[in-house]
């Protein structure tokens, strides 16, 4: 190369770009040398082995606060310093992993926020075809069981989905999760609050035994999350409980 380079030289030398060049003239990283008598910068081999000594260091992770006092640091100083930044990036880099980690899982819908057992059961809800409303409702509910008993929600889920295999259960499921969006007067409500209770008097259930309510239907209009009732369902918990 010539001895004295122009800017658009020195960045293709350089491999940077002459905005670069600029903003390191700005950081004080990189001192701006004089004008030629045409009012052009004329740069020498000593700017250019300080550019590529930044943009080495720039390209290292270094951040450019930190390139100036490094630039002319001792070989022990410089080592330490790269040793501290090399264990920085290490952290952002496990950072920006656990990052991904969580939006793979968003993608994943449900799984992001409950056990793959209950996922896999909310999965069957939508297949038996379960309005998305009500399967939202589960979904809250099993992240706010989940919580508070971890060791509960095991056993309230792997029951859960026995029940949903009974094709009794599963239609009185259904028709529960339709009585969301009828009149509180409907004259099907008293038929469907006495099937419910039958079903519910005519069976074990395998957690009874333990300090905890059964999740099944008959829970459904007394759930506390939002949007968890309605007319219908209200006065169907009356009926149920009557």
């Amino acid at each position: 190369m010539t001895s004295m380079l122009t800017i658009g030289q020195l960045a293709e030398y350089a491999g940077v770009t002459i905005k670069a060049i600029r903003h390191y003239h700005e950081r004080g990283l990189l001192a701006e040398p004089g004008r030629d008598s045409s009012g052009y910068r004329r740069y020498t081999a000593a700017d250019a082995i300080e550019l590529v000594k930044i943009k080495t260091l720039a390209d290292a992770g270094v951040p450019l606060v930190r390139v100036r006092d490094l630039l002319d640091a001792d070989p022990d100083t410089l080592t330490a310093a790269i040793t501290e930044i090399d264990h920085d990036l290490q952290d952002r880099m496990a950072q920006l992993q656990r990052t991904r980690d969580r939006l793979a899982q968003l993608r994943g819908g449900d799984r992001l926020f409950v056990s793959p057992e209950v996922a896999d059961y909310l999965d069957d809800l939508r297949r038996h075809g379960v309005s998305e409303r009500q399967t939202h409702l589960e979904r809250d509910g099993w992240i706010l069981m989940r919580t508070a008993s971890p060791d509960d929600a095991a056993l309230w889920i792997a029951e859960k989905r026995e029940l949903m295999a009974d094709p009794e259960f599963r239609a009185l499921y259904l028709e529960h999760d339709a009585a969301y969006d009828w009149s509180p007067d409907d004259p099907r409500l008293p038929a469907l609050a006495d099937r419910t209770r039958d079903w519910f008097t005519n069976r074990h259930s395998r957690s009874e035994t333990r300090p905890v309510h059964n999740p099944g239907i008959a829970r459904l209009a007394a759930r506390s999350q939002p949007g968890a009732s309605s007319p219908a369902w209200d006065r169907l918990a009356r009926l149920m409980n009557g």
